[in-house]
Protein backbone atom coordinates (compact mmCIF):
# COMPACT_ATOMS: atom_id res chain seq x y z
CA UNK A 1 0.00 0.00 0.00
CA UNK A 2 0.84 3.38 -0.59
CA UNK A 3 1.69 5.43 2.60
CA UNK A 4 2.47 8.90 3.76
CA UNK A 5 4.07 10.03 6.39
CA UNK A 6 3.95 14.06 7.97
CA UNK A 7 6.22 14.69 10.53
CA UNK A 8 10.01 13.10 10.88
CA UNK A 9 11.00 13.39 13.92
CA UNK A 10 11.34 10.69 16.33
CA UNK A 11 7.89 9.39 16.07
CA UNK A 12 7.63 9.94 12.47
CA UNK A 13 11.19 8.91 10.99
CA UNK A 14 10.50 5.59 13.27
CA UNK A 15 7.11 5.08 11.45
CA UNK A 16 7.72 5.63 7.53
CA UNK A 17 11.18 3.74 7.98
CA UNK A 18 8.93 0.41 9.74
CA UNK A 19 6.22 0.98 7.40
CA UNK A 20 8.12 0.35 4.88
CA UNK A 21 10.01 -2.68 6.81
CA UNK A 22 6.47 -4.13 6.68
CA UNK A 23 6.33 -3.88 2.46
CA UNK A 24 4.47 -0.51 1.85
CA UNK A 25 6.09 2.32 -0.16
CA UNK A 26 6.46 5.22 1.43
CA UNK A 27 6.73 8.95 1.63
CA UNK A 28 8.30 10.61 4.38
CA UNK A 29 7.33 14.91 4.97
CA UNK A 30 8.75 17.54 6.74
CA UNK A 31 8.84 20.94 6.04
CA UNK A 32 12.55 21.12 7.64
CA UNK A 33 14.58 20.61 4.51
CA UNK A 34 17.73 19.75 6.55
CA UNK A 35 15.57 17.34 8.22
CA UNK A 36 14.65 16.14 4.93
CA UNK A 37 18.19 15.77 3.50
CA UNK A 38 19.71 13.91 6.27
CA UNK A 39 17.04 10.94 6.16
CA UNK A 40 17.40 10.90 2.28
CA UNK A 41 21.26 10.72 2.71
CA UNK A 42 20.74 7.40 5.39
CA UNK A 43 21.92 9.95 8.12
CA UNK A 44 18.95 9.49 11.21
CA UNK A 45 19.02 12.64 12.68
CA UNK A 46 18.58 11.16 16.52
CA UNK A 47 20.41 8.22 18.21
CA UNK A 48 17.78 4.99 17.83
CA UNK A 49 19.03 1.59 17.78
CA UNK A 50 18.27 0.09 14.78
CA UNK A 51 16.76 2.18 12.63
CA UNK A 52 19.84 3.53 10.43
CA UNK A 53 20.27 -0.03 9.63
CA UNK A 54 16.51 -0.18 8.25
CA UNK A 55 16.40 3.13 6.82
CA UNK A 56 19.31 2.83 4.68
CA UNK A 57 17.99 -0.39 3.91
CA UNK A 58 14.64 0.89 2.31
CA UNK A 59 16.34 3.55 0.84
CA UNK A 60 17.93 1.26 -1.41
CA UNK A 61 14.85 -0.68 -1.81
CA UNK A 62 13.21 2.14 -3.37
CA UNK A 63 10.55 1.36 -0.91
CA UNK A 64 11.28 4.71 0.82
CA UNK A 65 11.94 8.29 0.29
CA UNK A 66 11.49 12.18 1.46
CA UNK A 67 10.05 15.02 0.41
CA UNK A 68 9.05 18.50 1.56
CA UNK A 69 6.26 19.15 -0.62
CA UNK A 70 2.60 17.59 0.56
CA UNK A 71 1.91 18.47 -3.64
CA UNK A 72 4.07 15.13 -3.55
CA UNK A 73 3.43 13.75 -1.27
CA UNK A 74 -0.21 13.48 -0.74
CA UNK A 75 -1.58 12.68 -4.12
CA UNK A 76 1.28 9.25 -3.75
CA UNK A 77 -0.49 8.26 -1.00
CA UNK A 78 -4.15 6.33 0.24
CA UNK A 79 -3.07 6.61 4.08
CA UNK A 80 -1.67 9.49 5.40
CA UNK A 81 -0.07 9.27 9.13
CA UNK A 82 0.53 11.99 11.12
CA UNK A 83 3.29 12.46 13.93
CA UNK A 84 4.07 15.90 14.40
CA UNK A 85 5.12 17.18 17.78
CA UNK A 86 3.03 18.54 20.00
CA UNK A 87 5.22 20.40 22.37
CA UNK A 88 4.17 22.36 25.75
CA UNK A 89 2.79 25.82 25.04
CA UNK A 90 5.29 28.40 26.17
CA UNK A 91 2.83 30.00 28.53
CA UNK A 92 0.57 26.96 29.97
CA UNK A 93 0.75 23.50 30.30
CA UNK A 94 -1.70 22.49 27.42
CA UNK A 95 -0.10 20.93 24.39
CA UNK A 96 0.56 22.92 21.15
CA UNK A 97 -1.66 21.77 18.63
CA UNK A 98 -0.50 24.10 15.73
CA UNK A 99 1.62 21.41 13.74
CA UNK A 100 -0.93 18.91 13.54
CA UNK A 101 -4.08 21.38 12.55
CA UNK A 102 -1.32 22.39 9.52
CA UNK A 103 -0.87 18.55 8.81
CA UNK A 104 -4.41 17.70 8.49
CA UNK A 105 -5.51 21.45 6.58
CA UNK A 106 -2.44 20.52 4.07
CA UNK A 107 -3.38 17.02 3.71
CA UNK A 108 -6.87 17.40 3.39
CA UNK A 109 -6.28 20.23 1.00
CA UNK A 110 -3.89 18.83 -1.39
CA UNK A 111 -5.84 15.42 -1.31
CA UNK A 112 -7.12 14.80 -5.02
CA UNK A 113 -9.21 11.01 -3.68
CA UNK A 114 -10.46 10.02 -1.05
CA UNK A 115 -8.23 8.96 1.64
CA UNK A 116 -7.55 8.26 5.16
CA UNK A 117 -5.79 10.66 7.36
CA UNK A 118 -4.35 8.56 10.82
CA UNK A 119 -3.52 10.56 13.48
CA UNK A 120 -0.68 9.22 16.01
CA UNK A 121 0.93 12.19 17.68
CA UNK A 122 -0.39 12.80 21.42
CA UNK A 123 -3.24 15.31 21.84
CA UNK A 124 -5.67 16.59 24.30
CA UNK A 125 -8.97 14.72 24.55
CA UNK A 126 -11.34 16.13 21.75
CA UNK A 127 -9.23 16.96 19.01
CA UNK A 128 -9.96 14.48 16.76
CA UNK A 129 -13.71 14.99 15.97
CA UNK A 130 -12.37 18.63 15.54
CA UNK A 131 -9.65 17.73 13.35
CA UNK A 132 -12.25 15.94 11.25
CA UNK A 133 -14.66 18.13 10.90
CA UNK A 134 -11.32 20.51 9.67
CA UNK A 135 -10.37 18.03 7.44
CA UNK A 136 -14.20 17.73 5.88
CA UNK A 137 -13.92 21.96 5.52
CA UNK A 138 -10.95 21.75 3.83
CA UNK A 139 -11.32 19.16 1.25
CA UNK A 140 -12.20 19.76 -2.24
CA UNK A 141 -15.98 18.87 -3.20
CA UNK A 142 -16.51 15.07 -3.76
CA UNK A 143 -13.19 14.14 -1.75
CA UNK A 144 -13.83 12.31 1.12
CA UNK A 145 -11.08 12.41 4.34
CA UNK A 146 -11.23 10.21 7.02
CA UNK A 147 -9.72 10.45 10.03
CA UNK A 148 -8.65 7.56 12.26
CA UNK A 149 -6.79 7.83 16.01
CA UNK A 150 -4.16 5.36 15.93
CA UNK A 151 -1.83 6.27 19.09
CA UNK A 152 1.62 5.57 19.65
CA UNK A 153 3.13 3.59 22.29
CA UNK A 154 7.02 3.99 21.49
CA UNK A 155 10.15 4.09 24.03
CA UNK A 156 12.84 5.20 23.32
CA UNK A 157 15.58 3.06 22.75
CA UNK A 158 13.19 0.22 21.87
CA UNK A 159 10.80 2.45 18.92
CA UNK A 160 11.56 0.13 16.59
CA UNK A 161 10.65 -2.88 17.74
CA UNK A 162 7.62 -0.89 19.75
CA UNK A 163 6.19 -0.62 16.11
CA UNK A 164 6.85 -3.18 14.58
CA UNK A 165 6.05 -5.70 17.23
CA UNK A 166 3.47 -3.30 19.43
CA UNK A 167 1.81 -4.96 22.65
CA UNK A 168 -1.03 -3.11 21.62
CA UNK A 169 -2.46 -1.41 18.68
CA UNK A 170 -5.60 1.25 19.34
CA UNK A 171 -8.02 2.44 16.76
CA UNK A 172 -10.39 5.41 17.51
CA UNK A 173 -12.88 5.94 15.15
CA UNK A 174 -15.51 8.65 14.62
CA UNK A 175 -19.07 7.61 16.22
CA UNK A 176 -22.41 9.60 14.66
CA UNK A 177 -25.32 11.13 17.63
CA UNK A 178 -26.30 7.19 18.58
CA UNK A 179 -22.57 6.32 19.54
CA UNK A 180 -22.29 4.07 16.78
CA UNK A 181 -19.04 4.12 14.51
CA UNK A 182 -20.11 5.56 11.03
CA UNK A 183 -20.55 3.92 7.62
CA UNK A 184 -16.66 6.25 6.63
CA UNK A 185 -15.09 5.17 9.71
CA UNK A 186 -15.73 1.61 9.87
CA UNK A 187 -14.55 1.77 5.85
CA UNK A 188 -11.41 3.27 6.97
CA UNK A 189 -10.66 0.86 9.20
CA UNK A 190 -10.86 -2.42 7.06
CA UNK A 191 -8.08 -0.33 5.26
CA UNK A 192 -5.94 0.29 8.29
CA UNK A 193 -6.47 -4.04 9.19
CA UNK A 194 -4.96 -4.12 5.30
CA UNK A 195 -2.11 -1.86 6.23
CA UNK A 196 -1.44 -3.49 9.72
CA UNK A 197 -2.38 -7.16 8.52
CA UNK A 198 1.08 -8.61 9.01
CA UNK A 199 1.11 -7.47 12.51
CA UNK A 200 -2.52 -8.55 13.09
CA UNK A 201 -1.89 -11.73 11.76
CA UNK A 202 0.63 -12.27 14.84
CA UNK A 203 -1.84 -11.67 16.89
CA UNK A 204 -1.41 -8.33 18.20
CA UNK A 205 -4.18 -7.38 20.42
CA UNK A 206 -6.81 -4.80 18.71
CA UNK A 207 -8.73 -2.47 20.18
CA UNK A 208 -11.33 -0.61 18.21
CA UNK A 209 -12.83 2.23 20.06
CA UNK A 210 -14.42 5.85 19.96
CA UNK A 211 -11.84 9.05 18.98
CA UNK A 212 -12.33 10.08 23.35
CA UNK A 213 -10.81 6.35 24.50
CA UNK A 214 -8.24 6.35 21.62
CA UNK A 215 -6.73 9.91 22.29
CA UNK A 216 -6.86 8.97 26.30
CA UNK A 217 -4.64 6.16 26.04
CA UNK A 218 -1.86 7.52 25.38
CA UNK A 219 -1.34 10.40 28.42
CA UNK A 220 -3.48 7.96 30.75
CA UNK A 221 -0.71 5.54 29.85
CA UNK A 222 1.88 7.98 30.47
CA UNK A 223 0.62 9.38 33.51
CA UNK A 224 0.07 6.21 35.51
CA UNK A 225 3.69 4.80 34.40
CA UNK A 226 4.97 8.28 36.24
CA UNK A 227 2.66 7.84 38.94
CA UNK A 228 4.34 4.51 39.50
CA UNK A 229 7.98 6.40 39.63
CA UNK A 230 6.39 9.02 42.05
CA UNK A 231 5.51 6.84 43.93
CA UNK A 232 8.21 4.98 44.51
CA UNK A 233 10.55 7.98 44.71
CA UNK A 234 8.22 9.48 47.45
CA UNK A 235 8.75 6.63 49.59
CA UNK A 236 12.37 7.15 49.17
CA UNK A 237 12.30 9.79 50.96
CA UNK A 238 10.75 7.81 53.83
CA UNK A 239 13.07 4.91 53.66
CA UNK A 240 16.20 7.31 53.51
CA UNK A 241 14.67 9.03 56.40
CA UNK A 242 13.85 5.67 58.83
CA UNK A 243 16.85 3.81 57.51
CA UNK A 244 15.75 1.25 54.74
CA UNK A 245 16.14 -0.29 51.65
CA UNK A 246 14.11 1.39 48.58
CA UNK A 247 15.00 -1.00 46.24
CA UNK A 248 14.16 -4.50 48.17
CA UNK A 249 10.69 -2.55 49.38
CA UNK A 250 10.23 -2.00 45.80
CA UNK A 251 11.26 -5.74 44.91
CA UNK A 252 8.41 -7.19 47.80
CA UNK A 253 5.45 -4.75 46.59
CA UNK A 254 6.35 -5.39 42.81
CA UNK A 255 5.87 -9.36 43.21
CA UNK A 256 2.11 -8.34 44.04
CA UNK A 257 1.01 -8.98 40.75
CA UNK A 258 -1.54 -6.17 40.71
CA UNK A 259 1.59 -4.00 41.11
CA UNK A 260 4.74 -5.25 39.28
CA UNK A 261 7.83 -4.88 39.28
CA UNK A 262 8.14 -2.13 36.35
CA UNK A 263 8.98 1.55 36.82
CA UNK A 264 9.53 0.87 40.62
CA UNK A 265 12.89 2.40 40.47
CA UNK A 266 13.78 4.98 42.86
CA UNK A 267 16.24 7.53 40.89
CA UNK A 268 16.68 10.83 39.84
CA UNK A 269 13.20 10.70 38.37
CA UNK A 270 11.53 10.93 35.12
CA UNK A 271 11.96 12.72 32.00
CA UNK A 272 11.79 13.32 28.21
CA UNK A 273 9.28 14.17 25.79
CA UNK A 274 6.25 12.29 26.75
CA UNK A 275 5.52 11.89 30.92
CA UNK A 276 6.23 15.17 31.97
CA UNK A 277 4.34 17.25 29.15
CA UNK A 278 1.57 14.36 28.70
CA UNK A 279 0.69 14.91 32.60
CA UNK A 280 1.01 18.38 32.20
CA UNK A 281 -1.32 18.76 29.35
CA UNK A 282 -3.99 16.40 31.08
CA UNK A 283 -4.46 18.44 33.85
CA UNK A 284 -4.32 21.00 32.09
CA UNK A 285 -6.99 19.04 29.50
CA UNK A 286 -9.06 18.33 32.75
CA UNK A 287 -9.36 22.24 33.75
CA UNK A 288 -10.66 22.95 30.45
CA UNK A 289 -13.10 20.62 30.93
CA UNK A 290 -14.03 21.48 34.51
CA UNK A 291 -12.69 18.35 36.25
CA UNK A 292 -9.55 19.12 36.95
CA UNK A 293 -10.05 17.86 40.67
CA UNK A 294 -10.00 14.36 38.91
CA UNK A 295 -6.41 14.46 37.87
CA UNK A 296 -5.10 17.08 40.60
CA UNK A 297 -2.77 14.28 42.16
CA UNK A 298 -0.76 14.71 39.13
CA UNK A 299 0.10 17.96 40.10
CA UNK A 300 1.81 16.39 43.59
CA UNK A 301 3.48 13.68 41.06
CA UNK A 302 5.01 15.74 38.76
CA UNK A 303 6.11 18.03 42.02
CA UNK A 304 7.67 14.63 43.25
CA UNK A 305 9.76 14.01 40.47
CA UNK A 306 11.45 17.71 40.66
CA UNK A 307 11.96 17.42 44.13
CA UNK A 308 14.27 14.22 43.10
CA UNK A 309 16.74 16.92 41.17
CA UNK A 310 17.05 19.15 43.68
CA UNK A 311 17.00 16.48 46.18
CA UNK A 312 20.24 15.14 44.34
CA UNK A 313 21.72 18.70 44.27
CA UNK A 314 21.81 19.24 48.14
CA UNK A 315 23.33 15.55 48.47
CA UNK A 316 25.98 16.92 46.40
CA UNK A 317 26.17 19.72 48.23
CA UNK A 318 26.18 18.39 51.58
CA UNK A 319 28.72 15.51 50.62
CA UNK A 320 31.14 19.01 49.64
CA UNK A 321 31.21 20.60 53.21
CA UNK A 322 28.09 23.03 52.21
CA UNK A 323 29.10 24.33 49.06
CA UNK A 324 30.33 23.22 45.40
CA UNK A 325 31.90 26.43 44.16
CA UNK A 326 35.04 26.02 42.59
CA UNK A 327 34.52 21.82 43.31
CA UNK A 328 35.06 19.52 40.79
CA UNK A 329 32.08 17.37 40.08
CA UNK A 330 32.03 14.26 37.37
CA UNK A 331 28.15 13.67 35.59
CA UNK A 332 27.81 10.27 34.16
CA UNK A 333 24.97 10.68 32.06
CA UNK A 334 23.00 13.65 30.27
CA UNK A 335 19.86 11.94 28.18
CA UNK A 336 16.43 11.01 30.30
CA UNK A 337 17.24 7.43 29.75
CA UNK A 338 20.13 5.15 28.14
CA UNK A 339 19.91 4.15 23.97
CA UNK A 340 18.98 7.41 23.45
CA UNK A 341 20.60 10.82 22.81
CA UNK A 342 16.93 12.88 23.77
CA UNK A 343 17.98 15.56 26.85
CA UNK A 344 14.27 17.02 26.65
CA UNK A 345 13.56 17.38 30.37
CA UNK A 346 16.43 15.44 31.58
CA UNK A 347 17.30 15.27 35.13
CA UNK A 348 20.49 14.27 34.96
CA UNK A 349 21.06 17.47 32.48
CA UNK A 350 19.40 19.82 34.87
CA UNK A 351 21.15 18.28 37.78
CA UNK A 352 24.42 18.94 36.00
CA UNK A 353 23.14 22.60 34.63
CA UNK A 354 21.80 23.55 38.70
CA UNK A 355 25.82 22.51 40.28
CA UNK A 356 27.37 24.23 37.45
CA UNK A 357 24.85 27.43 38.03
CA UNK A 358 25.60 27.03 41.79
CA UNK A 359 29.65 27.65 40.75
CA UNK A 360 30.95 23.90 40.33
CA UNK A 361 33.18 22.62 37.85
CA UNK A 362 30.70 19.92 36.20
CA UNK A 363 32.54 17.73 33.78
CA UNK A 364 30.36 15.23 31.65
CA UNK A 365 30.19 12.17 29.77
CA UNK A 366 27.29 10.81 28.09
CA UNK A 367 27.95 7.84 25.08
CA UNK A 368 25.54 9.88 22.92
CA UNK A 369 23.43 12.92 24.16
CA UNK A 370 26.44 15.58 24.69
CA UNK A 371 26.19 17.05 21.49
CA UNK A 372 22.44 17.49 21.92
CA UNK A 373 23.29 18.51 25.64
CA UNK A 374 25.93 21.36 24.11
CA UNK A 375 22.94 22.81 22.47
CA UNK A 376 20.69 23.15 25.68
CA UNK A 377 23.49 24.27 28.15
CA UNK A 378 26.87 24.77 26.38
CA UNK A 379 28.69 26.23 29.48
CA UNK A 380 28.85 22.07 30.58
CA UNK A 381 32.51 20.82 30.17
CA UNK A 382 31.79 17.57 27.87
CA UNK A 383 34.30 15.23 27.50
CA UNK A 384 34.86 12.43 25.55
CA UNK A 385 35.61 9.41 28.02
CA UNK A 386 34.44 8.41 31.73
CA UNK A 387 38.11 9.13 32.64
CA UNK A 388 38.29 13.09 31.35
CA UNK A 389 34.97 13.47 33.43
CA UNK A 390 36.25 11.66 36.84
CA UNK A 391 39.23 13.12 36.10
CA UNK A 392 40.48 15.18 39.67
CA UNK A 393 36.56 14.60 40.79
CA UNK A 394 35.61 15.41 44.09
CA UNK A 395 32.13 13.32 43.68
CA UNK A 396 31.04 10.97 40.99
CA UNK A 397 27.25 11.54 39.94
CA UNK A 398 25.74 8.36 38.10
CA UNK A 399 22.80 10.02 36.41
CA UNK A 400 21.39 7.94 33.25
CA UNK A 401 22.00 4.17 33.74
CA UNK A 402 23.61 3.46 30.25
CA UNK A 403 24.88 -0.33 30.48
CA UNK A 404 28.54 1.19 30.84
CA UNK A 405 28.33 3.13 33.40
CA UNK A 406 25.87 0.16 34.95
CA UNK A 407 28.76 -2.26 34.63
CA UNK A 408 31.59 0.35 36.11
CA UNK A 409 33.96 -0.87 38.84
CA UNK A 410 35.73 1.19 41.34
CA UNK A 411 38.93 -0.10 39.89
CA UNK A 412 38.09 1.57 36.71
CA UNK A 413 37.87 5.16 38.52
CA UNK A 414 40.05 4.82 41.33
CA UNK A 415 43.18 6.56 39.30
CA UNK A 416 41.56 9.50 38.09
CA UNK A 417 39.21 10.36 41.03
CA UNK A 418 40.49 12.89 43.83
CA UNK A 419 37.77 11.65 46.42
CA UNK A 420 36.18 8.14 46.27
CA UNK A 421 32.88 9.06 46.72
CA UNK A 422 29.69 8.25 44.37
CA UNK A 423 26.42 9.04 44.20
CA UNK A 424 24.17 6.45 42.13
CA UNK A 425 21.65 8.17 41.06
CA UNK A 426 19.72 5.47 39.77
CA UNK A 427 20.30 2.36 41.71
CA UNK A 428 22.41 0.23 39.46
CA UNK A 429 25.89 -0.19 41.24
CA UNK A 430 26.31 -2.77 43.81
CA UNK A 431 26.84 -0.49 47.29
CA UNK A 432 29.06 -3.88 48.62
CA UNK A 433 31.37 -3.96 46.07
CA UNK A 434 31.99 0.31 45.86
CA UNK A 435 31.96 0.64 49.93
CA UNK A 436 34.41 -2.91 50.52
CA UNK A 437 36.80 -0.54 48.11
CA UNK A 438 36.91 2.36 50.51
CA UNK A 439 34.35 4.61 48.38
CA UNK A 440 31.53 6.77 49.77
CA UNK A 441 28.57 5.15 48.45
CA UNK A 442 25.02 6.75 48.50
CA UNK A 443 21.78 6.18 46.70
CA UNK A 444 18.39 7.00 46.91
CA UNK A 445 16.50 5.59 49.51
CA UNK A 446 18.86 3.42 50.78
CA UNK A 447 20.40 3.22 54.11
CA UNK A 448 23.77 1.68 53.57
CA UNK A 449 25.25 -0.19 56.75
CA UNK A 450 28.84 -0.41 56.36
Amino acid sequence: MKLTVIGTGYLGATHAVSMAELGHEVIGLDVDQAKIDALASGEVPFHEPGLPELLTKHIGTGKLRFTTSYEEAVPFGDVHFIGVGTPQKAESHAADMRYVDAAVKAIASAADRDCIIVGKSTVPVGSAARLQELAREKAADGVRVTLVWNPEFLREGHAVDDTLTPDRMVLGLETDANGQYTEEALAAEKILREVYASQLAADIPLIITDYQTAELVKVAANSFLATKISFINALSEITETVGGDIRTLADAIGLDERIGRKFLNAGVGFGGGCLPKDIRALRARAAELGVDQSVRFLAEVDDINLRRREHTVQLAVQQLGGSVHGRDIAVLGTAFKPESDDVRDSPALDIAARLHSMGAEVHVYDPKANDNAAKRYPRLDYVDRIEQAVARAEIVLLLTEWKEFRELTPEQLEPFVRERTIVDGRNVLDPEQWINAGWKYMASGRSIKK
